[in-house]
């Protein structure tokens, strides 16, 4: 058995080397580095695939989310909020734009945000609100949108993490994550489950004015090549990562099938540790793509279980052990929006296991045996 990884990359392109060769020798041979075919090729497959009227490729998903801010207008002191639990990346690109981040504690059990705390978040300076869609399922967007809407608020989805997730609303009709609010972000980070070789992102938006302002934000505020109508910032993806997306975007539902395929096998082989391990809690309206399969361990045995599957070189992630108000960096920056003991009690107790498309069988089954030997030694 190959040794186990949180991310087998290497694999996943020996299994698509010859087309990732193929795409990223035609680049080469171009000599178009930057804004190549490939990068409005892959713009237009991704609106293909998400279902969105507009996507702007940029450099990063964190720009992305920079970028989705600079485009509604938001003003120094403006408030938004987001949810407590998740990467920094979201609450930085607030922080950078001299708006306040409002952070509101999170459902315990999606770990996505909790949208009857919102309410409390609410000031007479609140002006947008980012979602995140988390370990690869979708906030609970139908109650975050009517909210928004009652409120008068703009909606940012951050989509770093779910990339083909399903919401179904109440009268039966379908989005993909990133296409319900006004702006939906992306990341191709290389781990991501759409990821390039390097870094990468996108914006989706429905709205033209809102497209037309970001194009002009990610290349310098220019409407045309020598004219700036705006401040702006220069986030490119270059046309060797778009041209690597194009190659994997067609295997994208079968790495999603592969990802549940090996979740289904850990929830599975964890039921009979139900006492103290938490397996995702999948949403009702949501479908999951499972980025990162999280568990929660109670009984203060987090740390234990890390330590010792580690000995037995079997990988795992703490995603994220210190909360963001705790954060040195938005100790001071950011107002919190509710009591965060949610927040809390999850960065003490959330373990993520291995999961790639890669993942077989034997790996998964070697997880689960490494974790019930603790319980038996116990």
């Amino acid at each position: 058995m190959k040794p186990l990884q949180m991310v087998d990359l290497v694999t996943q392109y020996e299994r698509l080397q010859p087309a990732m060769d193929q795409a990223v020798l035609e680049v080469l041979r171009s000599g178009r580095y930057i804004n190549g075919d490939a990068v409005a090729a892959l713009a237009e497959d991704l609106v293909q695939y998400t279902g969105a009227q507009h996507v702007i490729p940029c450099a990063n998903g964190t720009d992305a989310l920079q970028i989705a801010l600079m485009a509604l207008e938001l003003q120094p002191g403006d408030e938004v909020i987001v949810p407590a639990f998740t990467y920094a990346a979201s609450v930085e690109a607030i922080a950078l734009l001299r708006l306040t981040p409002v952070l509101v504690d999170v459902d315990s059990q999606t770990f996505n945000i909790d949208v009857q705390k919102m309410e409390q978040a609410l000031s007479p300076r609140t002006r947008a609100i980012i979602p995140v869609h988390l370990f690869g399922q979708t906030a609970d967007m139908e109650p975050v949108l009517a909210f928004a809407r009652k409120h008068h608020l703009y909606v940012v989805e951050d989509n770093a993490q779910s990339i083909g997730s399903v919401y179904t609303f109440s009268d039966g009709s379908q989005k993909q994550a990133g296409t319900m609010g006004d702006i939906g972000t992306l990341s191709f980070f290389p781990t991501k489950n759409l990821g390039c070789y390097g870094d990468g992102g996108a914006l989706l938006t429905n709205r033209e004015e809102l497209a037309r302002r970001m194009r002009m934000i990610a290349s310098h505020g220019q409407s045309a090549k020598y004219r700036h109508e705006r401040i702006g910032c220069n986030s490119r993806l270059d046309t060797l990562q778009a041209a690597i997306l194009r190659v994997k975007l067609p295997y994208l539902s079968s790495f999603i099938l592969a990802r549940r395929k090996a979740a289904g096998m850990y929830d599975e082989g964890l039921k009979s540790l139900s006492e103290y391990v938490d397996a995702p809690l999948c949403l009702p309206a949501s479908t999951h793509v499972y980025h990162q399969y999280t568990l929660k361990i109670g009984k203060g045995r987090r740390d234990e279980l890390q330590q010792y599957l580690e000995k037995q070189g079997i990988p795992t992630m703490i995603y994220y052990p210190l909360p963001l108000q705790e954060q040195p960096a938005f100790r001071y920056v950011a107002r919190k929006g509710s009591d965060l003991c949610e927040t809390e009690k999850l960065c003490r107790s959330v373990l993520s296991l291995p999961m790639h498309t890669e993942l077989t069988e034997e790996q998964v089954m070697s997880v689960l045996l490494g974790i019930k030997k603790l319980k038996i030694e116990n």
